[in-house]
């Protein structure tokens, strides 16, 4: 499988920490069917007791209803979605090309779930994000042996 970049907009919402904040944020979500491939929540850092919840994909009018339901707002962060094969060194791969680059991530979140990699990389510009998508995809070309 090749790698697949594409340009996802990531749903967040801020309140305040407690038990059941995700729950409560995802029950619009799946009672209106919506399929995510992303849900992430933490604690803000500063030893405060708010919290952010983000979640995608979202798309069309059914499951942008049952976001903003949820207290969801659309994200301004310009952010990629990378999915495909994993392979040793992959992840520094991908981020020393960015590096290289001079672009600068506002944040990753990557994972592999058997053979396949999956990363959001969250841009402080959407010309940073257009970039790095081609670098990425470049970098994540298996290597020659």
């Amino acid at each position: 499988m090749a790698v697949t970049v594409r340009k996802i907009t990531l749903w967040r919402r801020e309140a305040g920490d407690r038990p059941g904040l995700m729950a409560e944020t995802l029950a619009p979500l799946a009672a209106a069917g919506v399929s995510l491939k992303v849900a992430m929540g933490y604690q803000q850092p500063g030893g405060g007791n708010q919290a952010a919840l983000e979640v995608a994909s979202v798309s069309g009018k059914k499951a942008t209803a049952a976001a903003q339901a949820a207290g969801l707002a659309a994200s301004s962060i310009p952010t990629l979605l990378v999915e495909g094969d994993d392979r040793p060194g992959l992840g520094h791969d991908l981020a020393r090309a960015i590096a290289d680059a001079g672009i600068n991530m506002n944040f990753l979140v990557a994972q592999v779930v058997g053979r396949k990699y999956s990363a959001i990389f969250g841009f402080g510009s959407g010309a940073d994000a257009k970039t790095a998508s081609g670098l990425i995809r470049k970098a994540a070309k298996p290597k020659k042996k």
